[in-house]
């Protein structure tokens, strides 16, 4: 099996942030004309804040700080509106045996930050650096990850229904018969409202290794997962490459890899292909599914059925909806991070 774990260790004599040290790993929310952003960068997690839709940016500001930080490969930080407050996840520690989940919290549109509170109960659990996180308008906030407590990889989650101020006890959300889910492909979270979320994660059944879809309502399991489209994965490896998860309307739409080839589907559907590359992330804006990959090292996009390109170099894209019938696309290039605003006419550059 292959499989890549990447940390940043803060150098010796390399101050915290420091310039030389890449931005990585962009993950975004949107609340109205507010966006927020997350990164890492060498040891920190950094903050920016955007009040026009993503035109502008602010200043980055220091969320935390750990000895050891994952990032690489869909690790890195995490960022949701939950209710008032602006919650930001990570995955660090000491050493990378002792790595931790983190939750950081602030009530001030991002100018302060609470101390870290450690999400996962089991010490080095969460080692693995692959998580995600999602909140709802009603401070409801959901976190899952890759969790190694016990032989093989399970998908554990804790919640919170006070805007991550507390997490719940940690709980399995999916165990598979076969001993193991996919052992390093992300998992994905949406929220649905009234503390109800979508789950989505790389399933390891037979040989294959397809994406399958759960529902979690309070914490609990309301819909068992199933795997997503027709087709299946073959692959005694894991392709470290999770996928996306958006609203069209009342129906949750998904994008994930399979292969060489990247789809869109509805569950219990067929689906349907949409493009040739890896790192697929996805939102839904004015009625209109937003796909963004990576292909031979560009950054690529399909809004409804026309695809373009957004940069001739990049890695690790993320896209968030905006309001006004647009979206945010954000991208790790050239040791910083790019972000483009898009809609079905145009593609604006914002920096």
């Amino acid at each position: 099996m292959v499989r890549m774990i990447v940390f940043t260790v803060l150098a010796a004599g390399l101050m915290p942030g420091a310039e030389t040290a890449p931005d990585r790993q962009p993950q975004l929310a949107v609340r109205g004309d507010t966006v927020a952003m997350v990164f890492g960068r060498g040891n920190e997690i950094l903050f920016e804040r955007s009040g026009d839709g993503g035109a502008t940016f602010s200043e980055p500001e220091v969320v935390g700080a750990l000895p050891v930080i994952a990032l690489g490969r869909h690790r890195g930080p995490r960022v949701a509106f939950a209710g008032s407050a602006i919650l930001v996840l990570a995955i660090g520690g000491g050493a990378r045996d002792q790595s931790d989940l983190h939750s950081w919290r602030s009530t001030d549109g991002g100018k302060s930050w609470s101390k870290a509170l450690v999400v996962n109960d089991v010490p080095g659990s969460a080692r693995e650096g692959l998580h995600a996180l999602a909140a709802d308008a009603g401070g409801h906030a959901a976190a899952v990850w890759l969790d190694l407590r016990a032989p093989g990889t399970r998908l554990y989650g804790a919640f919170s229904n006070d805007a991550g101020a507390s997490w719940s006890k940690n709980q399995v959300v999916y165990e598979s018969t076969g001993g193991t889910i996919c052992q390093c492909c992300h998992p994905s979270l949406l929220a649905l409202g009234g503390g109800q979320f979508a789950v989505m994660f790389r399933n390891v059944s037979s040989g294959v290794r397809d994406m399958y879809l759960a529902r979690i309502q309070d914490g609990s399991v309301v819909s068992p997962a199933a795997k997503l489209g027709r087709g299946t994965w073959e692959l005694n490896a894991c392709p470290m490459d999770g996928g996306g998860l958006a609203l069209s309307g009342s129906q949750i739409l998904t994008a994930w890899r399979r292969d060489h080839d990247l789809f869109l589907a509805t569950p219990g559907d067929a689906e349907e292909r949409i493009g040739t590359g890896k790192d697929v992330a996805l939102a839904v804006s004015g009625g209109n599914p937003i796909a963004v990959w990576n292909q031979d090292g560009r950054i690529e996009v399909r809004i409804s059925n026309r695809t373009g390109q957004l940069s001739e170099s990049g890695a690790f894209p993320v896209v968030a909806a905006l309001p006004d019938g647009r979206a945010l696309a954000a991208w790790e290039e050239g040791g910083r991070i790019a972000t483009r605003r898009l809609s079905a006419a145009t593609l604006t550059s914002a920096r």
